[in-house]
Formats: C-alpha cells, structure tokens, sequence
C-alpha cells in the first residue's frame, strides 16, 4: 500500500509564515540591543586602548600633555593634526581603535577618528590663552617663530592640566564620542577620563561640548 505525502495546505503555510514573522519582530529588538552593547563594550575598549597610548606620551615628555587640535583636519592631500596623528609612533593613525565601531557617518571617519579630544578644545579658553599671551609677551625679540610655537604648546598642556587637575568631580574626559552614538543610556557618549577610566559621559559636560 503506498501512502502519499501530504503537503501544507495554504491556510497552514500562512499559519507559518505569520508566526515566523512575530518570531522575526519579537526577536530583531534583542539582536539590535546586543549589536548596540558591543559596540558600546568596544568603544570603551578603544578608549582605554588610546589612553595607554596618551599616558605613555605623557610620562616620556615629563608630565606635558599632548596638545593639538580637538579633531583632525581632512585636506586634498591627507589627514592633519590630530591626537591620531600626534601619537602615530605610540599607536599607528590607522588602527581600528580610533573609530568607535558604532560610527557609521563618513564625515566623521574620514578624519580617521570618531573621538574629541577635550584639552584641544580647553586650550582655545580665556582662562588659558590670556595667559598663553602673557607669557609670549615676555619672550625676548630674538626668539624664534618655531620657539614661540613650541613654549606656546608647552604653556598650554601645562595650563590644561590644571584644568583637569582642579576637576574634582571628574566633568571632562579626556577623550570622548564627538557624537551620540550608544543609544539605550541617558547620555549615549563614552569618553576615558585622567584616572584611565572609561565609562558613559555625564550630561552637564555632553551639553558643555556641543
């Protein structure tokens, strides 16, 4: 006796279809949540991995911060300035640890960085440059542009961390998303602060920098 195989009949194929597709919907929430808790994972990850590369800049040059400019400039020739580029010999300008994995925008990538470096903001203060300026105008004629340049940079990693020593409370990180990014927290920007700790930005200091 041979018995035939029955088939799905096209109310049950429907039955399928829908439960697979309430499965799908119930489900792509709790993959998204644990993409978004890697990338956050990684980019805090990224910040201590440039951190190690800032302290060790630090320590070699006596304590002077590393200044330049908060966030490099994109020219037809290449990437300039930067912290990525200033600390190429620590840590390679291209590594992945740059970019948080969470940046998708090119006009932020393109830099080769998604992060802001904060003393490159703080070193543009009144506070700072009034007395930036007061000790250029001490400097005797003969000294050189190059000179100037450089006790300009020195004054003001000097006056910078000032800055970050007097901040008690820990508002400004060192470095920090330059952009929302980690939605599901209340401020979603990471940044790794003075004591080498990463974690999610406080809301006064994410209003203070944008």
């Amino acid at each position: 006796m041979t018995v035939r195989a029955r088939g799905f009949t096209l109310i049950e194929m429907i039955v399928v279809i829908s439960i697979i597709t309430l499965l799908t919907g119930l489900l792509m929430p709790a993959f998204k949540m644990v993409k978004r808790e890697s990338h956050n994972t990684n980019c805090l990850s990224n910040l201590r991995q440039v951190f190690t590369a800032w302290q060790t800049y630090q320590t070699a040059n006596k304590g002077v911060m590393p200044m330049c400019e908060f966030l490099p400039v994109v020219t037809p020739q290449a990437i300039e300035g930067g912290l990525p580029n200033l600390l190429s010999k620590l840590m390679p300008a291209d590594d992945r640890a740059w970019l948080c994995p969470a940046d998708e925008d090119p006009d932020s990538t393109s830099t080769g960085t998604s992060y802001t470096y904060l003393p490159g903001l703080l070193r543009f203060t009144p506070q700072v440059q009034m007395e930036v300026l007061q000790v250029l105008l001490n400097l005797t004629p003969t000294t050189s542009q190059r000179q100037r340049d450089v006790i300009r940079l020195q004054t003001e990693s000097k006056l910078v961390v000032k800055l970050f020593e007097n901040d008690t409370k820990g508002l400004f990180p060192i470095l920090m998303d330059s952009a929302d990014r980690h939605p599901g927290t209340r401020v979603p920007r990471n940044g790794v602060y003075l004591d080498g700790a990463a974690r999610a930005v406080k809301v006064e200091q994410s209003v203070a920098a944008d």
